[in-house]
């Protein structure tokens, strides 16, 4: 009877042996309704990046109805794990679930994971455009806009000042987003057919401004009012002092009144904590209101300049994109200021244009521009009935201060109503003189100069390079005409002490407008070892025009040959390692953490940590000892990741010595991390009883090196340790190092690293880390966490992603073998990102908003016919228009957000969805079970190939699965086609 039911269905839905059509395009514009919606969108690159938002949203939400939601470029599959052993794929799921906790409170619950693999901590937006496949990234960030429909864009800033080039990268997304969301030409396969979107218009965007200023308030609503910013950029604030909807749970930790409400802040900083894989702790303090602030880079509408009373309340972010602009111009209104260049010679004329668009009456529209600079009178615009553009000329003051940037406002003024806007450019010098950009540097710039212009107002890259100390390298000036008149002067260096150049100033002459050319010099370091500041600053100056250079030096040395290869045992024989000492008692990250000369590493008598090194018959050999006074959490074999969150040291060479260079910064790269013992009595790693395990971390093929985990990617390596773990994780236990410290002894073959060396310029450092008590306050249990103090050869910030900033090292004699390759092979991140279609959150909110899963493409070729609950299973029919992949999800229980801390607190005085991240002790926060099941959640999972037609489906249940799907389950299915097309359903289930 269940089959004719079927069947039947099957007809009356015009499936059952149909072949698929494909509808014509959509006749009218797409408009996405409430359930999909977005107001205000964040963009970032992992998981915990994006906790800026949590209090604002939630201020946002609950005041005036708006809705936050956020593209997640990445799931942070590349992160440690501080929390439990998942990796990849499945410490993806684990930090997504975090991600929506830390939001859910504030009404974020569409959280857009695009699943792009986190391969490894670098700086570099290059290598992450080569990893994400930055093409299909972009696609998929502007299907996710078009369908949600934004209207304030809010992220990291795209300049090299993010840092991580996961971020910068993350950063350029939302200016390139933006651009190709509203281009017709980008991307027109979304625009057509049965599924078609419609170009949309980002009104706002938040990405990179300074929100510095004076004034304003933390203490009471609309707390921007009276704020003064110190640049030039629009700033928006609201309050987080309001209270939340959620309250205080009785016996709170924090002492407040039973049943008495939270203010957004707390709700903000309790989200902000949960985070417990990515060493975050449970949060136990007590929030003071604050006025978290946003500073504007772009706007196409009319808003309120700081000098507004209006731009000092809470809402003033939402005027002119989800509220009308005070002004009075309709809301939908476009205005918006484009200038002719963005570079300016003080005197001479550039062109400014004021857009509008939309359905206004005649007015007037004049420009305002700074003291001593010139523009063309106001101009009459008549009635617009959709666009219209006004062109004035602008002639900056001939005594305009050059490197800096200028504000120029417009106001069209139409009856009663005004709008406002501005935008800014920058003075040049006539002829300016930028040392020649290379690597992320001369990227970053091109990508101003092609993609995104208007970001141009954030900066361009800063000046900066290396070399080996007491070396020679050339130092390139790129001299260029902004002017209209050809120009000729010198370029003069001004250098610090112990450095010499061939010429204190060189000529250029005849330089035509428009035109650069390039004077080199020959600059030499004169000190014989490495002074106690590795970064000096080196003026530049050519005419009006000056930089400064930020040059880093970095320590070099020889590496001899032995004559017998040492034998790996710990021990340093004489004889085995006759080269110089190399100094590890600097320390680049951390120094808060450590206490006293055995804690850092360093010490008055010499005596710190150090290292030798040597090589014979093709492998370096390495004797590392390192002088600390507390011994750390033992990582059992399956820890043997993440070297940072426990006592290690990480051996990193760059072959070439050009990484950096080549844009592949530390993906050229062999990256060995050593842990010099272990949680492992039972010797399954087969380093013997607590002995050492090593893995490879941020490089050309990163993961696990030793036992059964290993990945094969360190063949040969051998490492020998001194350290004894004292047996226990208890801190009642004393962790002293038997001799104030350990040794380590390693060889790495060369034929293991990416390519063969080149002898004259192997990058090398040797970077110990250190850390100490981990336990969390009011325990006594050492935690798998980062507390780390970081200690180097070269002891530069971010030493650990930046190859350039690495000593160099010859290897005296040596000459790899002809047939090795000079080019690395290509990088293998080991640990691949989790695909969305098999996360079962990410598939609940597909199915309820609409928008396709990871922002692939959608397909309905699916129809689920029948789906219920029977004695002992879960039947199902199905129709498949066209083959493809289901994946099928018996889940039990709330799906928005799973706890991630545990709390003595009452869950009857503590209720979902505040999710126990309130304490009512001490002790409180630890984790609850979370794999293999989500926490429980996930009843029972299965993967099913549809070929065409229909087709039963039937997954057998316990009698105690069957009652959790009885009381409270629901069925989540993904559906990927063979053409990577996604599909998500929620069900609930008949018969329950």
């Amino acid at each position: 009877m269940k089959r004719l039911l079927v069947l039947s269905l099957a007809i009356l839905l015009g499936v059952a042996g149909l072949p698929a059509t494909t509808a014509a395009a959509a006749s009218t514009p797409y408009v996405a309704d409430r359930a999909t919606k977005i107001d205000v969108m964040g963009e970032w690159a992992h998981p915990d990046d994006d906790t800026s938002i949590i209090g604002p949203c939630g201020v946002w939400h609950q005041k005036y109805g708006t809705k936050c939601g956020i593209i997640m470029v990445t799931r942070g599959e590349g992160g440690g794990n501080s929390a439990g052993n998942e990796l990849g794929p499945e410490l993806g799921l684990r930090r997504e679930n975090e991600d929506r906790v830390a939001h859910y409170r504030s009404g974020t619950v569409d959280i857009f994971n695009l699943d792009r693999v986190d391969f490894f901590y670098n700086q570099s937006a290059p290598l992450t455009q080569y990893f994400w496949d930055e093409e299909e990234t972009l696609r998929r960030v502007t299907r996710v806009i078009r369908t949600t429909q934004p209207e304030i864009y809010i992220g990291f800033t795209p300049t090299l000042n993010a840092g991580h080039g996961n971020h910068q990268q993350a950063g350029r997304l939302i200016w390139e987003g933006v651009l190709a969301a509203a281009d017709p030409t980008k991307f027109p396969e979304q625009l057509q057919g049965k599924n078609a979107l419609s170009t949309w218009q980002v009104k706002k965007v938040f990405s990179g401004g300074s929100t510095a200023g004076t004034g304003g308030t933390t203490t009471s609503p609309n707390c921007t009012t009276g704020f003064v910013p110190s640049g030039l950029d629009t700033v928006a604030g609201v309050w987080t002092g309001y209270d939340s909807p959620y309250k205080w749970p009785a016996g709170n930790l924090q002492g407040k009144p039973a049943g008495s409400a939270k203010i957004w802040q707390q709700v903000a900083d309790e989200g902000r904590a949960a985070y417990p894989t990515q060493s975050r702790v449970m949060y136990k303090g007590d929030s003071a209101p604050a006025c978290p602030r946003f500073a504007m880079t772009q706007s196409f509408v009319p808003f309120q300049p700081n000098t507004s009373p209006q731009a000092g309340l809470d809402d003033a972010i939402l005027f002119g994109a989800t509220k009308p602009d005070p002004g009075g111009l309709p809301k939908g209104t476009l205005e918006y200021l484009t200038f002719s260049r963005f570079l300016n010679v003080a005197g001479e004329p550039f062109q400014a244009t004021l857009h509008l668009r939309g359905s206004l009456q005649p007015g007037k529209a004049e420009l305002t521009v700074p003291p001593g600079w010139t523009v063309s009178p106001a101009a009459d615009v008549g009635k617009v009935e959709g666009s219209k553009e006004v062109t004035f000329t602008v002639t900056p003051s001939a005594t305009a201060t050059v490197n800096q940037n200028y504000k120029i406002s417009a106001l069209f003024t139409s009856s009663t109503t005004t709008g406002y806007t501005d935008n800014v450019v920058r003075i040049v010098p006539p002829t300016e003189g930028r040392f020649q950009r290379w690597g992320n540097w001369q990227e970053y710039d091109e990508w101003l100069a092609g993609t995104a212009p208007q970001a141009t107002r954030l900066g361009r890259s800063a000046a900066v390079q290396s070399m080996p100390v007491g070396s020679t390298i050339a130092l390139p000036v790129v001299v260029h005409n902004w002017s209209s008149q050809p120009q000729s002067g010198t370029v003069a260096l001004t250098l610090p002490g112990n450095f010499t150049v061939d010429a204190a100033t060189k000529p250029y002459e005849g330089l035509a407008p428009g035109s650069e050319t390039t004077v080199t010099f020959q600059l030499t370091n004169t000190d014989t070892a490495l002074p106690a500041t590795q970064n000096v600053q080196i003026p530049i100056v050519t005419g009006s025009s000056s930089e400064t250079l930020t040059l880093s030096l970095v320590p070099k040395t020889a590496i001899p040959q032995t004559s017998a290869a040492p034998v790996v045992d710990g021990t340093a024989t004489p004889g085995e390692y006759a080269g110089p000492i190399l100094d590890l008692g600097r320390i680049w990250q951390g120094a808060s953490g450590c206490t006293g000369v055995d804690d850092c590493g360093v010490s008055s008598t010499g005596e710190g940590s150090t290292a030798k090194v040597t090589w014979s018959d093709d492998a370096l050999y390495f004797f590392v000892h390192v002088r600390d006074d507390y011994q750390s959490y033992a990582v059992t074999p399956e820890e043997c990741v993440g070297h940072w969150q426990a006592d290690s040291v990480e051996i990193l060479l760059d072959p070439r010595g050009n990484a950096s260079q080549v844009l592949k910064d530390t993906a050229n790269t062999f990256k060995l991390g050593i842990f010099p013992f272990t949680n492992d009595p039972g010797n399954r790693n087969g380093n013997g009883v607590n002995g050492p395990c090593w893995e490879r971390d941020a490089d050309n093929h990163q993961g696990y090196s030793t036992g059964p985990l290993s990945i094969g990617n360190a063949p040969g390596v051998q490492v020998a340790s001194t350290a004894k773990w004292v047996g226990s994780n208890e801190t009642t236990t004393p962790h002293a190092y038997a001799g104030g410290g350990y040794d380590l002894e390693v060889k790495i073959p060369l034929a293991a690293l990416p390519a063969a060396v080149d002898p004259a310029k192997l990058g090398l450092n040797i970077t110990p880390y250190d850390n100490d008590d981990t336990s969390a306050a009011g325990t006594t249990t050492l935690r798998h966490i980062d507390m780390s103090t970081r200690l180097g050869w070269s002891a530069l910030g971010s030493v650990q992603s930046d190859p350039y900033r690495w000593g160099q090292a010859s290897l005296t004699g040596y000459t790899p073998p002809a047939d090795r390759p000079t080019t690395p092979a290509p990088p293998n991140v080991s640990n691949p990102n989790l695909n969305g279609a098999l996360s079962p959150q990410t598939i609940a909110q597909s199915a309820r908003n609409g928008v396709p899963i990871s922002g692939r493409v959608p397909t309905s070729e699916l129809k689920v016919l029948y789906a219920g609950l029977g004695r002992s299973s879960v039947e199902l029919y199905t129709y498949a228009g066209t083959p493809g992949t289901a994946r099928l999800f018996l889940w039990s229980g709330l799906i928005g957000a799973i706890p991630v801390y545990t709390t003595s607190c009452s869950p009857a005085a503590d209720p979902p969805p505040d999710y126990g991240l309130t304490p009512c002790a001490v002790t409180d926060g630890g984790y609850p079970p979370w794999s293999p099941d989500m926490s429980g959640h996930v009843v029972k999972q299965t993967t099913q190939q549809l070929t065409t037609g229909v087709k039963r489906l039937s997954i057998p249940l316990t009698a105690a699965q069957r009652a959790r799907m009885a009381k409270d389950g629901r069925l989540l299915i993904s559906f990927e086609t063979t053409q990577n097309q996604v599909q998500a359903f929620d069900i609930r289930l008949s018969g329950r």
